[in-house]
C-alpha cells in the first residue's frame, strides 16, 4: 500500500513537473519564431549569425537581471547561452534553405535594432520570470526528463509547424535549464 501511494506521489510530481516547465517551453518556442525574423533582417542585411559582441551584451544583461530577481549567475548565464545557441541553429538552418533556393520568402524589410531586438528582451523578462518560477524543479534529479517531456508535450499540441528543425532547437535551448 505504501509503496503504491509513493508511486502515485512520483507520477504526480513529475506531470506536475511537466505541467510546471509548459510556459518555460512556450516561452522558449515564441523566442525561437523570432529567430526567422532575425535570420530575415540577416538576410537582407548580408550580416553573419555569429555576433559575439552582442551575445555577450545579451547574456550580461540577462544575467543582471536573473540576479536582480534571486536567480544564480552562473545558471542564467548557461541557460541565455543555450537560447542563443538555439537561436543561432535556427538562423543557420533558414539561410541555407534560403540560399539553396535562391531566395529567403517573400517579406517587408526587417529592422532588427527597431523591430526585433524589443520583441527579444520582452521575451528575456518572461523567461526570467520562468526561471524564478521553476527554480526548484530545475534542481530536481528528473529535470531533464521533466524538459524533455515538456518538450514533446509542446510539439504533439502544435504539430503544424514542428519539424525536427523545431524540436531540436527547443531541446538544445532549454539544455541549460537544469541545474543538478
Amino acid at each position: 500500500m505504501a509503496t503504491c501511494i509513493l508511486g502515485e506521489i512520483g507520477v504526480a510530481y513529475a506531470q506536475n513537473a511537466v505541467e510546471r516547465f509548459q510556459p518555460l517551453v512556450e516561452t522558449t518556442a515564441h523566442r525561437l519564431m523570432i529567430g526567422e525574423q532575425v535570420a530575415l533582417a540577416k538576410w537582407d542585411s548580408g550580416k553573419a549569425v555569429e555576433d559575439a559582441p552582442r551575445e555577450a551584451h545579451v547574456i550580461q544583461g540577462a544575467v543582471k537581471d536573473g540576479v536582480a530577481k534571486g536567480l544564480d549567475e552562473a545558471s542564467v548565464s548557461i541557460f541565455f547561452n543555450a537560447q542563443i545557441e538555439a537561436n543561432k541553429l535556427v538562423q543557420y538552418a533558414l539561410l541555407a534553405d534560403w540560399h539553396r533556393a535562391g531566395k529567403a520568402p517573400e517579406h517587408a524589410p526587417v529592422d532588427l535594432v527597431k523591430n526585433i531586438r524589443p520583441q527579444l528582451d520582452e521575451v528575456q523578462k518572461s523567461l526570467i520570470a520562468e526561471l524564478v518560477n521553476t527554480v526548484e524543479i530545475r534542481k530536481s534529479k528528473t529535470c531533464y526528463a521533466d524538459i524533455a517531456k515538456a518538450v514533446g508535450k509542446y510539439l504533439s499540441t502544435h504539430a503544424q509547424g514542428s519539424g525536427p528543425i523545431t524540436a531540436a532547437t527547443l531541446d538544445r535551448a532549454l539544455a541549460g535549464a537544469c541545474m543538478p
